[in-house]
C-alpha cells in the first residue's frame, strides 16, 4: 500500500508546470500575452491557450511559457526595430536643431553681408555720386564673390580681394587725371599702373589688414555653417546604421521575455538595461571622442564673432575701411601720379573735368547695430546647443533606458535581470566598443568595428582639423560645395570632404591696425576724412 501511494505521488509531480514564478498547480491561461501579441498587430493564429513547455526557445530562458518559436522571432525584430525607430527619431531631433541654427546663422550672415553692401552703396553714392556710380561694379563684384565663397564655391579670396584694391587703384587713378585722358586709358598703361601696387602702396596698410581680416571672417564662417552641416549628416547617417542580431536577441530578451515568462509588469533592472545599450550602442559611442572635439571647436569659432576682430564687425566695418583706403590714395595722389608717370609714361591733357561728391552720409549706424547684435544672438543659441550635445552619444543608453527600467522601493531586488525577477550582479560596463569585450549581455565581436561609423569619425575629424585652421585664419583645400548649400535640406546628403592639406604656409596674425586708419561697423569715419573728402573734391574738378 505504502509503495503505491508514493508511486502515485510520484507520477503526479511529473504533471504540475513549473509556472512564471507563481508555481500553480495547472497551467496557467495565456490571455495576458496574446492581448498583447495581438495589440501588436500580429495574428494569434499558433498563440498557444495556455502555457507549454520552453524547450523551443532560444533567446527566452527555457521554463514554462506562452510563447512559440514564431513568436519570439516576431517580438525579437519587433524590438530591433522599435529600438531603431527610437534612435532614428532622437537623431532627427538633434539634426532638425542643428539645422535649424545653420538656417539662422545662415539668414543673419546673409542680411548682415547684404546690409554692408548697401551701406557701401548709400555712402559713395552720396559721397561721390556719378563718380560712384561709374566704377560701383567693382564694389559689386568684391561682395559676389566674398558671398560666393562663404556659400562654399572654390574661390581664392587672396585673389579676389587683391584684385578688388587693383581695380580700385586703377579707377581712382583714372578718375583723378580724366583732364589728361582721351577715352580711356589703354590695356597696356592700365597694366603698368596695377604692377605698382606693391611698391607704391597707394591704400597705406589698410589694403594688407583688410585682406587679412576679411579672409579670417569668412574662413571663420563658411567653416563654421559647415561645421553644423557635417554635424547633422553625420547625426543622420550614424542614426540609420541597423543593429545587430546580437543586440536583437538582447533587445527581445530584455524587452518581450518576460511576456512570454508571465511577468508582463515585470521591467527590467537599471544595470541591466544599461549594459545591454552599452553593448548594442558601442560603436555609436566611439564618436564620443571626436564628436566632443568638434563641438568644442565650433564652439571656438563661434567665440570669434565677437569682439573688434569679430567676423560680424568685419563683415559691417568694409565701407568704412574702403572709404579710409580711397581717402589715403587721393591725399597722397599727387606723389602717386609723379611716380606712375615716371614709370609708365606721362598723359596728354585733353579729356573731361570729373564731378566731385556730396558731403559724407553718416545714416545706416543703427540698420549696422541692429545686425550686429541680432547675429550675436544667434550664435549664443548655437553655441549653447553645442555644450548641449557634447555627450550626445555617450548618453544614449542612459537616455534609452530612462523610461523602461524599474524604479522605487525595492526595484533592485523585483526587477527583471534577464532569467527572472531578483537582482543583477554583473558590473556595468564602460563606453565603446573596447569596453564590451566583457559584457556579459551583448555578445561582442571587438575587433570587428562598424566600418559606416568609422567613416563618420574620420569626416568628424577632417571638419575639426577644418575648423582649428579656420581659427588661425587658414583655408583648406576642398571641393566647391556652393550647389550642397543652395540644396541643403534636413535630409540632403553632407558635402564631400576632401582631406585637408596640411602642407599650406602659415598665415600670421594681422598687424594690429595704425591710429588714424581703425574702424569699426559702430563708428563713424574719423573727422580727417571729411578733409580728405574735400582734397578729393578739389582733385576731381582739376
Amino acid at each position: 500500500m505504502d509503495s503505491f501511494i508514493i508511486v502515485a505521488l510520484a507520477l503526479g509531480s511529473l504533471t504540475v508546470p513549473a509556472c512564471g514564478d507563481k508555481g500553480t498547480s495547472k497551467a496557467r491561461s495565456c490571455l495576458d500575452i496574446r492581448q498583447f501579441y495581438s495589440g501588436k498587430g500580429f495574428p494569434l493564429d499558433g498563440v498557444p491557450q495556455s502555457e507549454i513547455s520552453g524547450e523551443h526557445l532560444r533567446i527566452c530562458p527555457q521554463g514554462y511559457t506562452c510563447c512559440t518559436s514564431d513568436m519570439e522571432d516576431n517580438l525579437a525584430t519587433l524590438s530591433r526595430r522599435e529600438m531603431e525607430v527610437f534612435l532614428k527619431e532622437t537623431g532627427r531631433s538633434l539634426q532638425i536643431s542643428l539645422s535649424g541654427h545653420y538656417k539662422s546663422f545662415d539668414d543673419k550672415w546673409v542680411e548682415m553681408e547684404s546690409g554692408s553692401q548697401r551701406k557701401t552703396d548709400e555712402t559713395f553714392t552720396q559721397t561721390w555720386g556719378s563718380v560712384y556710380t561709374q566704377n560701383s561694379q567693382v564694389f559689386s563684384d568684391l561682395y559676389t564673390d566674398l558671398r560666393r565663397y562663404y556659400r562654399g564655391a572654390n574661390i581664392n579670396l587672396d585673389e579676389v580681394i587683391n584684385e578688388f584694391w587693383t581695380k580700385l587703384m586703377e579707377k581712382l587713378f583714372y578718375q583723378a587725371n580724366k583732364q589728361y585722358v582721351i577715352g580711356i586709358l589703354s590695356e597696356d598703361y592700365l597694366e603698368c599702373v596695377s604692377k605698382k601696387i606693391d611698391t607704391l602702396r597707394p591704400f597705406g596698410d589698410i589694403s594688407h589688414i583688410m585682406k587679412m581680416l576679411v579672409t579670417r571672417a569668412f574662413v571663420a564662417a563658411r567653416s563654421f555653417v559647415q561645421g553644423l552641416m557635417v554635424s547633422g549628416d553625420v547625426v543622420r547617417k550614424v542614426s540609420q546604421v541597423q543593429l545587430s542580431p546580437e543586440c536583437m536577441r538582447a533587445m527581445m530578451k530584455m524587452t518581450y521575455c518576460p511576456h512570454c515568462r508571465g511577468m508582463p509588469s515585470a521591467r527590467p533592472c537599471a544595470n541591466y538595461c544599461r549594459n545591454v545599450m552599452k553593448g548594442c550602442l558601442a560603436n555609436q559611442a566611439d564618436l564620443n571622442t571626436e564628436w566632443r572635439h568638434l563641438a568644442e571647436t565650433m564652439i571656438e569659432v563661434a567665440g570669434s564673432v565677437d569682439g573688434p576682430a569679430g567676423m560680424d564687425n568685419i563683415v559691417l566695418s568694409l565701407p568704412s575701411r574702403i572709404s579710409t583706403a580711397i581717402f589715403t590714395m587721393v591725399y597722397n595722389m599727387e606723389t602717386i601720379n609723379s611716380k606712375l608717370f615716371q614709370a609708365c609714361g606721362n598723359l596728354q591733357e585733353g579729356g573731361t573735368s570729373s564731378t566731385g561728391g556730396s558731403e559724407m552720409m553718416r545714416k545706416g549706424k543703427v540698420m549696422l547695430m541692429n545686425l550686429l547684435l541680432s547675429i550675436l544672438s544667434q550664435v549664443s543659441a548655437v553655441t549653447v546647443r553645442l555644450t548641449d550635445m557634447q555627450s550626445h552619444w555617450v548618453s544614449l543608453p542612459g537616455l534609452l533606458c530612462s523610461d523602461r527600467v524599474a524604479t522605487g522601493t525595492g526595484a533592485e531586488d523585483k526587477c527583471w535581470n534577464g532569467m527572472s525577477r531578483a537582482r543583477y550582479l554583473p558590473e556595468v560596463m564602460g563606453d565603446g566598443l573596447a569596453s564590451q569585450i566583457n559584457n556579459p549581455e551583448v555578445e561582442i565581436d571587438i575587433t570587428k568595428p562598424d566600418i559606416s561609423i568609422r567613416q563618420q569619425i574620420m569626416q568628424l575629424k577632417i571638419m575639426t582639423h577644418r575648423l582649428k585652421n579656420a581659427l588661425n585664419g587658414r583655408d583648406v583645400d576642398f571641393q566647391d560645395t556652393s550647389e550642397y548649400f543652395a540644396h541643403h535640406s534636413v535630409c540632403s546628403p553632407g558635402p564631400r570632404i576632401s582631406v585637408p592639406n596640411t602642407d599650406r604656409p602659415r598665415h600670421n596674425p594681422p598687424p594690429p591696425e595704425k591710429e588714424g586708419v581703425k574702424t569699426s561697423a559702430n563708428q563713424n569715419l574719423p573727422s580727417i576724412n571729411i578733409y580728405l573728402l574735400s582734397l578729393l573734391i578739389l582733385l576731381l574738378r582739376r
